[in-house]
């Protein structure tokens, strides 16, 4: 175990984290809600460090990041645990084990080191802190991507965004980009649903934005819950308020885990939140988890078409230094 950050002591051996917007109050012994974070004798441990539950070698376009070195590969990595319980997660089988019930059995010991050196031995250019919630296992990004930001990587965080401001302090010189999961725009559905709160989300995409992180905002687009023309309004109206120029990934839902019951998005619902993100002015709307359409990068200015991409893969590419071809206008993102 390796003693935690964002932690403050309280009385009888008692700690108050302070590490996501939980800002859990732990007994000696406790575990706080994400599962991975113990109270051991007024002392805060992490024990999730170097315990990898998945490391992948995915393409970028794959977290989703459009606007963030497209076309190359990202070494991906994982711990067990989160600190949502959303009942839709893609991902439930990890992100909803935790040190807590014992579900560490099949993590492997991963170092900093080994996984900077994995990345660069497969010619990744980043490092994506993914699948699971990266803030729970903040030490362990935190030192990988210091170490990764050393030897000429990017770092990338995959995330709910409900971390705190002191957190995203901390990591900011070292993290380039996230793509923040903004899930409803009520509060209601955040508490019902995912166990969470809606303003710290929000709160989240403007620091980061203001601190000059790359942002890109993903809602996965649920039947029944999220998909009403005035709450895909409000999230488009969102981010348009914080930047026209952070991408809007709007992803179709298929049933999963406690939301077996429920019917997968139609095609027509995504068009209508892509023609509500247009009119809110939104620059780069994109549609995920469909074949076909929604996934190409076009000119903002020109309309020109800039990327184009098949699935993963990007197989037409006419951004150069970061600009159109086209009409010369600078394209928002992060470019090589």
């Amino acid at each position: 175990m390796k003693e935690a950050l964002f932690y403050e002591p309280l009385t009888k051996n008692g700690v108050h984290c302070y590490l996501c917007n939980h800002r859990c109050k732990i007994a000696d012994g406790k575990f706080g809600f994400c599962g991975v974070r113990k109270n051991e004798r007024g002392v805060l441990y992490t024990l999730a460090y170097g315990k990898v539950i998945a490391a992948h070698i995915d393409p970028i376009e794959k977290k989703p990041l459009y606007h963030f070195l497209p076309g190359s590969y990202s070494f991906s990595i994982a711990t067990i645990g989160c600190n949502f319980r959303c009942g839709f997660c893609q991902n439930w089988q990890i992100s909803q084990s935790s040190f807590k019930n014992g579900d560490a059995q099949r993590s492997e010991e991963l170092s900093p080191e080994q996984i900077v050196d994995s990345a660069l031995k497969n010619k990744c250019r980043s490092i994506s802190y993914t699948y699971t919630e990266p803030t729970i296992f903040f030490e362990y990004a935190f030192d990988t991507a210091k170490l990764a930001k050393e030897k000429g990587l990017y770092n990338n965080f995959v995330t709910n965004g409900y971390m705190t401001t002191e957190a995203l302090g901390k990591i900011r010189p070292y993290l380039d980009a996230a793509n923040v999961d903004l899930k409803f725009f009520k509060e209601s559905s955040y508490e019902k649903i995912c166990s969470g709160r809606l303003r710290p989300v929000l709160d989240s995409i403007k620091f980061m934005k203001q601190s000059g992180i790359w942002v890109e905002v993903t809602t996965l687009v649920v039947p029944g819950e999220n998909d009403s023309e005035e709450e895909l309004r409000d999230i488009a109206e969102f981010i348009a308020g914080v930047d026209k120029n952070i991408p809007w990934h709007i992803s179709a839902f298929h049933p999963n885990y406690k939301f077996t019951d429920y019917h997968a998005t139609p095609e027509d619902t995504l068009k209508r939140a892509f023609e509500i993100g247009k009119s809110c002015g939104l620059n780069y709307i994109y549609i995920g988890n469909v074949v076909g359409f929604g996934n190409d990068t076009f000119c903002h200015n020109c309309k020109k078409l800039l990327i184009k991409r098949e699935l993963f893969s990007v197989t037409e590419n006419k951004i150069i230094r970061g600009k159109c071809t086209f009409c010369g206008a600078v394209i928002p993102g992060i470019f090589e």
